[in-house]
């Protein structure tokens, strides 16, 4: 992978593992990646072909998946479609989303 995952997403996972669940405000609904997959399912999805820039590091179930750009910034982009002309801004960083999570208390 040529974009870098930021260290912000490791920290998260290894306190809170690969999280799936509802997210307030876009993309509604989230299932992070491990570190493990997440190679195979940019390989997969072919992520370097249609949208150089991007690494992605999540789905949101309808058919979309996030992804961090160079600066690590959130974006989604479409499974159908895949280009970086159709990328929409999600976050400023994964922080950010991560604030939104509704996590289990």
């Amino acid at each position: 992978m040529t974009v870098p995952v930021p260290s912000e997403y490791t920290r998260f996972l290894d306190t809170h593992g690969a999280f799936e669940g509802f997210v307030t405000g876009e993309p509604g609904y989230i299932a992070l990646w491990s570190l493990d997959e997440l190679s195979g399912n940019n390989s997969d999805i072919q992520i370097q072909q249609y949208a150089p820039g991007f690494v992605a590091f999540a789905g949101n179930g309808a058919g979309e998946v996030l992804a961090f750009d160079k600066a690590g910034a959130v974006f989604m982009l479409p499974l159908v479609g895949m280009e970086p002309c159709h990328a929409v801004a999600v976050a400023n960083c994964f922080s950010d989303l991560a604030a939104r999570f509704e996590l289990a208390a």
